[in-house]
């Protein structure tokens, strides 16, 4: 009878520990998911996004607690998409999460925790310790200048720099190899991007120090 006890016991302390590290875990969980709605997807994907990809994009944000709208990229910028490399921190991680796998043409809609977003201390107009919702829009996704393989394919000449010409002829490679050719200003306005956020002594070469995906800051 003594054992039976001291059985029952161990096992309703042990559950209890169970189902406490279960509701832990779950909270913890909580706290770092980024939840994901897809709102359109396309029958056809000619390519799936994944990190180092280039993709041009409209988005809008919302701060979840009351719907209200920090950001629309269709009235930023003149209005334009905006293109970024997925999974290299020019965007929060929360949407660096999110955007994997999207097909040209998707829709999704996307809830990032404040561990993934703006965090404790927020960025005007966010709020400290905010859930932002983003509704997201792909328009292209293609192979992404910045992933070390396409340094390689870039740097024709093997000096361990980029000059403009190559990075421009790699883009023109890239998008008629996929079957969407582009006009020049197309592949200027990109170069021209890249070249901003990389060439960090400004003299015309990006060196292969300069081309450290990770050293960018989060949108």
């Amino acid at each position: 009878m003594m054992w039976r006890l001291v059985s029952c016991t161990l096992c309703l302390f042990v559950s209890s520990q169970i189902g406490l590290w279960c509701v832990l875990a779950t909270t913890a969980d909580l706290d770092s998911e980024v939840k994901i709605e897809v709102l359109f997807k396309p029958e056809e994907c000619t390519q799936k996004s994944k990190r180092g990809d280039l993709m041009n994009v409209h988005y809008d944000g919302f701060l979840a607690k009351d719907g209200s709208q920090f950001y629309c990229s269709r009235s930023d910028k003149a209005g334009h998409p905006q293109w970024f490399v997925l999974g290299v921190g020019q965007v929060i991680k929360g949407l660096d999460k999110g955007m994997e796998d999207m097909c040209p043409g998707e829709k999704r809609k996307i809830t990032v925790p404040p561990g993934l977003a703006f965090g404790e201390k927020g960025k005007d107009p966010v709020p400290p310790n905010a859930t932002v919702v983003f509704e997201v829009e792909v328009y292209s996704v293609s192979r992404g200048p910045r992933s070390m393989e396409a340094f390689g394919h870039m740097d024709l000449d093997k000096d361990r720099s980029l000059t403009k010409a190559e990075v421009k002829a790699y883009l023109k490679l890239e998008y008629e190899k996929g079957g969407k050719p582009r006009d020049d200003p197309f592949y200027e306005k990109i170069m021209a991007d890249i070249f901003r956020k990389s060439d960090k002594d400004s003299d015309g070469h990006i060196s292969a120090k300069e081309y450290n995906i990770y050293e960018h800051d989060e949108l």
